[in-house]
């Protein structure tokens, strides 16, 4: 019997995503950790990289802390400090359009940066290309969502999404019938979501938890490293001085 694709994205596949997520990303950085790293081609068209670094980076990182913030907040919370849901929902729409329209021009300079530029291009894999190009749609249907929320301003379908995801994260598994009934692009854009999140411990996204990563490595190491400077290996090992006999 063939399993309802509404079932498997909003019920089974946030499980797999996070599952690959965590094994894959402790896997790689036991197994290859001189590959994770983001592998930058900043000396190849700087001020073009510059320029979509910058957007992209900024953008994406406050559509991601909006996106956490926003699904995870519980709506009690919201409730508890009288805080309207209209408030919240045009908060998503204005913060979240103006960082998406950043990102999505930030990695629209990125990838023209890569495939118009041969030498660039060269040394560009192919899940470096895929995950960006993943990333600029994800954006664009992101974008795309607000134009379908500024249809329904009184927040019924944030929390609709606010609940399902909580209630996955609370191992709920008839979560995924909240949301059956939501418009094709927000299951699209869910769905990509999660795609790009089974993907990430294969790319070079992993970069942005390495600052995670290294502390907690740091602490469990299994002893003390001796650290000596330049100077101290360049100098041979002194000996000590026999002490003469007493006439």
């Amino acid at each position: 019997m063939l399993i309802d694709i509404d079932f498997f994205i909003f019920g089974i596949m946030p499980y797999i995503a996070l599952t690959v997520l965590i094994v894959g990303c402790i896997a790689r950085y036991e197994r290859d950790p001189f590959t994770w790293k983001s592998s930058s081609s900043q000396l190849l068209r700087r001020k073009q990289l510059f320029w979509g670094s910058v957007l992209f980076h900024v953008g994406i990182i406050t559509v991601f802390g909006g996106h956490l913030i926003g699904l995870f907040t519980p709506v009690w919370l919201l409730d508890a400090f009288g805080i309207p849901y209209a408030l919240k929902q045009w908060m998503a729409v204005l913060l979240g359009g103006v960082a998406g329209i950043a990102a999505l021009i930030g990695a629209t300079l990125l990838i023209h940066r890569r495939v118009s530029d041969p030498r660039i291009w060269k040394h560009t894999s192919f899940a470096d290309i895929s995950i960006l190009v993943l990333i600029w749609l994800q954006l664009l249907i992101g974008l795309g969502t607000i134009l379908l929320t500024l249809q329904h301003m009184d927040g019924e379908e944030m929390v609709r999404f606010m609940t399902w995801s909580q209630s996955v994260v609370l191992l709920r598994l008839n979560a995924w019938a909240m949301v059956v009934d939501v418009h094709w692009l927000y299951k699209a854009h869910i769905f990509l979501g999660l795609l790009i999140t089974i993907l990430f411990p294969f790319t070079r996204l992993v970069h942005m938890v390495s600052g995670f990563a290294a502390p907690f490595r740091y602490l469990l190491r299994p002893g003390y490293q001796l650290v000596r400077s330049r100077r101290q290996k360049a100098l041979p090992a002194r000996s000590t001085p026999k002490p003469t006999p007493a006439e």
